[in-house]
């Protein structure tokens, strides 16, 4: 069966079927991607995990990390203000 004919075929297919079908289809076309995701998120957690344990990074506490990270957006703020004033 050529795509033509399955694409007229799952066209004359009721509704629900259709909206069952479009709904498999999509998802079919996230698996690999999500696969790839997921896999590169174990890689990098496992990278962070053993440069924690061999002590080549330092933990930092959750609100001196929040603190560091509002001072380099209100940095950056001001910085992209400054800027678009010229």
């Amino acid at each position: 069966m050529s795509s033509d004919e399955l694409r007229i075929a799952a066209l004359a297919l009721p509704p629900e079927d259709r909206a069952k079908l479009a709904q498999e289809l999509l998802r079919s076309l996230d698996e690999p991607a999500e696969a790839d995701i997921e896999t590169a998120w174990l890689s990098e957690i496992t990278r962070r995990a053993s440069e924690v344990a061999d002590g080549s990074v330092q933990a930092v506490d959750w609100d001196i990390a929040r603190e560091r990270i509002a001072n380099r957006l209100r940095d950056r703020r001001n910085a992209a203000q400054n800027s678009s004033r010229r």
